[in-house]
């Protein structure tokens, strides 16, 4: 089977995080839980549920992967507090 996002993927997990300002970056960019979950209420009741649909992005565990060796790098390297940055 042919995966069209393959060399997106290889190229995401090559990626190497060895800057502090590129890892903060990626921190600020890749959000730590899904935007895209909401509620939908309407006069205090809660109408629907929309479930969070980044599982379905095809490069969601690779960019979750480099925000994690992101935040790895920057207490193991750089000392800093990550809690900002969820």
């Amino acid at each position: 089977m042919f995966d069209l996002f393959y060399p997106l993927r290889v190229g995401i997990r090559r990626l190497p995080v060895k800057n502090a300002f590129f890892a903060r970056l990626i921190c600020q960019v890749i959000p730590c839980n899904c935007p895209f979950e909401r509620d939908v209420i309407l006069f205090h009741h809660l109408l629907f549920h929309i479930p969070p649909l980044c599982k379905l992005n095809p490069l969601y565990d690779e960019l979750i992967a480099l925000r994690f060796r992101a935040l790895t790098f920057l207490v193991d390297v750089c000392c800093e507090d990550v809690s900002k940055y969820c």
